[in-house]
């Protein structure tokens, strides 16, 4: 799907900004994202678009601009999604006007489903979200958000949660921003998708309870036998600074991982080959190198770097206001003869 430089209430965009979108364009045509092809792909992305919440009207910025997301940026976000089947889009706001005109420009084949806003502090004023291409993927039945148990809080004689080996002070609530489940349907066959934004907190130490208690409850639901679908993926901003460290080991020690095609994948605009984060993650359960998912993953994923296509004459800074401080990260699935 083409997005059209066009807004029904402002017209065409300048010379420099429509010059500035259709380098974007070339740059996704000839990226390592897959094109889409009916009956043999599905494309799974994740992005945290950062304060997706306000717009300014109009195409090109001015002085003190508020907020500094505008057409031509809100149109740049929308091409990137298009050539994606399904993304979970992080940190979208109460202010949903940036989120509903993107759902215009994208136009009436895509599908939306968002949650309530996170109140509290640490719920930053945030929604999590689904946006998916209705004429490839449709949601199949189940939206939930992921609650932690009062159980699982209670302390043993050490003060530790009963067989969580998490102790009870490092998790005495519930997640800061509730993870957001979402089933879905592509060529008959059912997925579920679990979107999360992990708290991110003063030190890393404080984000291991959270990651180790999803990782449970994931465990647990992907060997139900009453499992809606059976094949699970979580997808989102984890704040894991990088893959071995303790929070990744409390993720990862219930078998999630990421594809190893993403190990080196740069995860935000502040990142460097050989230097990159490991905020974000597309994951799933594996045995060893083995996928579990039935959903064979065709062994092609990575992220796409926008940053090499627009805004190059802004700071780093500027930059993560008008878009995003991440890139949006990516995987492939056959679903030819599912």
């Amino acid at each position: 799907m083409a997005i059209t430089f066009v807004d029904p209430r402002l017209g065409e965009p300048s010379a420099e900004v429509g010059e500035s979108l259709r380098s974007l364009r070339a740059g996704l045509d000839n990226s390592e994202i897959p094109a889409k092809r009916l009956d043999h792909n599905l494309l799974i992305a994740t992005w945290n678009v950062r304060a997706l919440g306000g717009l300014t009207e109009r195409w090109d910025p001015e002085p003190g601009d508020s907020p500094k997301r505008n057409l031509h940026d809100l149109y740049a976000i929308a091409e990137i999604v298009s050539r994606f089947d399904v993304v979970a889009v992080q940190e979208a706001r109460e202010d949903l006007v940036a989120l509903r005109r993107l759902m215009g420009v994208l136009g009436p084949d895509w599908g939306l489903m968002l949650t309530d806003v996170t109140e509290g502090k640490a719920g930053n004023d945030e929604r999590l979200a689904f946006v998916c291409d209705l004429r490839r993927v449709r949601p199949s039945g189940l939206a939930c958000e992921l609650v932690v148990p009062q159980e699982w809080l209670a302390k043993d004689e050490e003060g530790a949660l009963e067989g969580r080996g998490v102790r009870s002070d490092a998790l005495y609530r519930q997640f800061a921003r509730t993870p957001y489940a979402v089933s879905f349907e592509s060529a008959g066959h059912g997925f579920v998708l679990v979107a999360l934004h992990v708290w991110y907190g003063k030190k890393p130490v404080e984000r291991e309870a959270e990651l180790r208690v999803i990782a449970e409850w994931l465990a647990r639901w992907s060997e139900s036998d009453n499992a809606y679908h059976r094949d699970l993926l979580c997808l989102g901003d984890f704040n894991i600074d990088r893959k071995g460290d303790p929070n990744w080991q409390a993720f990862a020690e219930k078998g999630l991982r990421s594809p190893p095609e993403l190990d080196d994948a740069l995860r935000t605009i502040s990142d460097r080959p050989g230097k990159a984060s490991f905020y974000d993650q597309l994951a799933w359960f594996w045995d060893d190198e083995y996928s579990r998912l039935d959903l064979p993953y065709t062994g092609r994923a990575g992220s796409f770097d926008w940053t090499a296509h627009v805004l190059q004459s802004l700071e780093v800074d500027d930059k993560s206001w008008h878009i995003s401080d991440h890139l949006p990260l990516w995987a492939e699935f056959s679903v030819r003869g599912l």
